[in-house]
């Protein structure tokens, strides 16, 4: 530990802000174009390529000082000031916005990979939550973030840690990809079999008649003995638009008292929640027993253990109840949602046989997430020890 080094990040890397708002507005965006990270796009580590902003090549030749490179790490600037996402081959040539800083590493000091796991340890991301200004909107700048203190070790051992972390996270995402093309596979099986094949004879019915619709609850918060129980409780804020599938973990957990004195409810395993309020429309499947929020409704198949049948229905239906949202202060969907949307289906026999062909592919995907839960309590649990020096590799 004795050959580590505590820099001020300004004395290993250079810090930029992204472009004012006066510099790109939105009004500049392109159909097809040059993609723009902003704080949204900051996954875990990696940028999420999802509803990107494009601009044309001539603003991106006339704001060329904020084009990234391969080894970037892009910050939030505003808000979740902790967030940050590394820069891959792929995002190479990307730009940022300017609710976004840039940190771009001198490589013969540190390497890249190795200081964007640094910040991602809890204790760094505790110190920059404290020092960002603003009480309304946290926010941070160029002298804020390069004035940090960063302990290193020698380069070599530094891109050894990286290796290591770095083949742990993209294993990660390589389950979350093969996740991703299952169910890509289960929702074109189950428009073949239910929208392209469909049958004129097949019975006309609603949404609500062939699901079972189950509100939830919340105990109360002032309730200490309610909270932080073994029981995985679902808010609105663990479905997000980009949360499909199963999902594994939930912010906040409740007891048995929590459940016996609220009207929340214990969902079975493999069951659908999607939001009602709000956001309407994220949905998600549970990977184990769970409760829920008022805030969602859980979704129980009415035909027997149908729940991917129920899900893939439900998916396929969810642009349609969006739609029909309503609310003075915010959208909602209602039971009188369901039952207002028609759908066409047919004979209980041939849902059970699609059932039984589409099983193997979801509990594939539920096989894979509880290997990714594996691979990051691995990964977490690791981190802080490589970085503080408890556990040391060599080149």
């Amino acid at each position: 530990m004795s050959e580590w080094k505590e820099y001020r990040l300004k004395d290993v890397a250079d810090v930029q802000t992204g472009p004012f708002g006066s510099q790109l507005h939105q009004s500049d965006y392109k159909a097809i174009g040059t993609p723009i990270i902003t704080v949204e796009h900051l996954g875990e580590n990696r940028i999420l390529h999802l509803n990107l902003p494009l601009v044309g090549d001539e603003d991106k030749e006339r704001l060329n000082k904020y084009v990234l490179e391969e080894g970037d790490i892009v910050f939030s600037r505003v808000g979740s000031v902790d967030r940050r996402a590394y820069v891959s081959e792929k995002e190479n040539g990307w730009m940022f916005s300017g609710r976004c800083l840039r940190v771009r590493t001198n490589k013969k000091k540190v390497d890249p990979r190795f200081l964007s796991f640094y910040f991602g340890q809890e204790g760094f991301k505790e110190h920059i939550r404290m020092i960002a200004v603003g009480a309304t909107m946290p926010s941070i700048n160029t002298d804020i973030l390069s004035s940090v203190a960063i302990t290193l070790p020698p380069l070599p051992e530094q891109k050894s840690i990286a290796s290591i972390l770095t083949s742990l996270d993209d294993k990660i995402d390589l389950l979350h990809r093969q996740n991703k093309t299952l169910e890509a596979l289960a929702e074109t099986l189950f428009r073949q079999w239910f929208v392209e094949e469909a049958k004129q004879g097949w019975e006309t019915t609603n949404l609500y008649d062939v699901i079972e619709l189950v509100g939830g609850g919340t105990p109360k918060t002032e309730e200490a003995g309610y909270w932080n129980g073994n029981i995985k409780w679902i808010s609105a804020r663990d479905i997000t638009p980009n949360h499909k599938g199963f999902i594994t973990l939930t912010e906040k957990t409740i007891t048995q008292s929590g459940l016996e004195n609220s009207s929340t409810k214990i969902l079975p395993k493999c069951s659908t929640v999607i939001s009602a309020r709000g956001t309407v429309g994220n949905y998600c499947l549970l990977a184990e027993d769970m409760a829920f929020s008022q805030s969602n409704y859980g979704i129980k198949p009415r035909y027997k253990g149908c729940f991917f049948f129920a899900y893939l229905l439900v998916a396929s239906c969810v642009d349609e109840l969006q739609a029909a949202a309503y609310g003075s202060v915010f959208d909602t969907i209602t039971t009188n949602t369901f039952k207002e949307h028609k759908i066409q289906l047919p004979p209980e026999h041939e849902i059970q046989a699609f059932e039984k062909s589409i099983k193997p592919y979801f509990e594939k995907m539920l096989q894979n997430c509880k290997q990714i839960r594996t691979l990051t309590s691995l990964r977490d649990t690791l981190l802080p020890k490589l970085m503080r020096g408890e556990v040391r590799v060599k080149d």
